[in-house]
C-alpha cells in the first residue's frame, strides 16, 4: 500500500524524476510558460511555488544557495531571484497557472501548459528583443517603400 507516499514517481527513478523536474524549473523560469504532459506539470507545481516562496522568505546567499542545490544552473538561479520573485510581488501564493490543452496527437497524452501567474510582467528577454528587431525592420522597409 502507498499510504502517505505523497511524491509523484512519473515512472522514472529517483535521481531521473528530480533532474526532469529541476530542468523543467529551469525551462519556466527561463521562458515563463512550458507545455509539458498534465502529470508532468502538476508534479512541477509545487516545486515551483517553494522556490518562489524562498526567494520571498529571504533574498541572501544562503537561499540562493538552496535554489542552486535544486536547480544546478546559476543563470536560472539569478533570473529566479532578479525577475521572477520581484515581479510575483506581495502575492501570497498560488504562483502557477496550469492550463489543459487535451491530448497529443501521437500518443494521446493529456498535455497542459504551466505558467505563472503574473507572466506578463516576465516575457523572455529574447522576444522582448527579437520583437524591438522586428518592428526596426518593418519601420525601415516602410521608410524605404516611401522613397
Amino acid at each position: 500500500m502507498r499510504h502517505r507516499r505523497k511524491t509523484v514517481r512519473l515512472q522514472r527513478k529517483d535521481g531521473h524524476r528530480r533532474s526532469l523536474l529541476a530542468n523543467q524549473a529551469c525551462a519556466l523560469i527561463e521562458h515563463g510558460r512550458i507545455r509539458t504532459t498534465l502529470a508532468k506539470a502538476k508534479a512541477l507545481r509545487p516545486i515551483a511555488e517553494k522556490l518562489i516562496t524562498l526567494t520571498k522568505k529571504e533574498d541572501g546567499v544562503h537561499a540562493r544557495r538552496m535554489a542552486f542545490r535544486f536547480l544546478r544552473q546559476k543563470d536560472s538561479v539569478k533570473r529566479l531571484f532578479d525577475t521572477v520573485a520581484p515581479a510575483v510581488g506581495d502575492r501570497p501564493g498560488g504562483f502557477c497557472r496550469i492550463t489543459k490543452l487535451g491530448p497529443r496527437p501521437s500518443d494521446s497524452a493529456p498535455m497542459a501548459f504551466i505558467e505563472w501567474v503574473d507572466n506578463e510582467n516576465l516575457a523572455d528577454d529574447d522576444i522582448e528583443e527579437g520583437i524591438e528587431e522586428v518592428a526596426e525592420e518593418v519601420a525601415e522597409e516602410a521608410a524605404e517603400d516611401t522613397e
